[in-house]
């Protein structure tokens, strides 16, 4: 396993957080983890994010956001419209390097998608990837439903074409009666990618307690690598 992973989206809403914390449960079993959310929108300061989920569900305690913003917007959409500066993405970059000197995994959630601007500049996810020293890979969670297809071939070209390292797809929500569709989707997304599908998680995963959350999560990812 790479010293951080990146975790990103096809789109906003497809089980990030969730994913993000079943993974930061196997990283545990195996060393140290922290996990980092660079940009938090759609929450008031009082309010909990993402990481709340995350420490929610599994404990751990070595969680750091970065820039919080009210409105449910892109980064640099809502920092504009708060008049609150971002910082660049040299600084973010440094800030996960140097976590990255102590732990044995940094898992760095993103904003919405890949693409999403994190900072004055406009550079997103990709852009911050590329900055670090600390060797890093891509996860990448996907919807297993119609669009899924184009949605993630997408994504995967857009890592590929900066040359960015993809560990592989996890399915964020896994229906409790898939369709057509989402069973035909399992098969034809490494066909479509060539990457292979490492894990799903079933819906309402995010609603289990702890104690299950962290038996379960290892049975939902078995293509992470050790």
């Amino acid at each position: 396993m790479s010293r951080v992973i990146f975790v990103t989206g096809t789109d906003t809403g497809v089980g990030k957080t969730i994913v993000t914390a079943a993974l930061a449960v196997v990283a545990a079993t195996r060393g140290t983890v922290a996990v980092v959310k660079p940009a938090q929108t759609g929450v008031t300061p009082d309010e909990p994010g993402d990481l709340e989920d995350i420490r929610r569900l599994t404990g751990l305690t070595d969680l750091h956001e970065g820039v919080r913003l009210r409105d449910p917007l892109a980064p640099t959409t809502a920092a504009r419209r708060e008049d609150v500066p971002l910082p660049p993405i040299e600084a973010q970059a440094k800030f996960i390097d140097d976590l990255a000197t102590t732990r044995d995994l940094v898992l760095v959630e993103g904003a919405g998608g890949l693409l999403v601007g994190l900072d004055e500049a406009g550079h997103n996810l990709a852009d911050l990837a590329a900055a670090l020293t600390t060797p890093f890979a891509f996860t990448v969670v996907t919807r297993p439903g119609l669009g899924t297809l184009n949605h993630t071939g997408l994504t995967v070209e857009a890592l590929r074409s900066r040359a960015l390292p993809i560990d592989g797809l996890v399915i964020g929500s896994w229906p409790t009666e898939p369709d057509l569709a989402d069973q035909c989707n399992l098969d034809d997304l490494p066909a479509v990618t060539g990457i292979a599908v490492i894990g799903k998680l079933p819906e309402g995963a995010g609603r289990l307690s702890q104690q299950l959350f962290e038996a379960a999560a290892p049975t939902w990812l078995p293509g992470v690598r050790s």
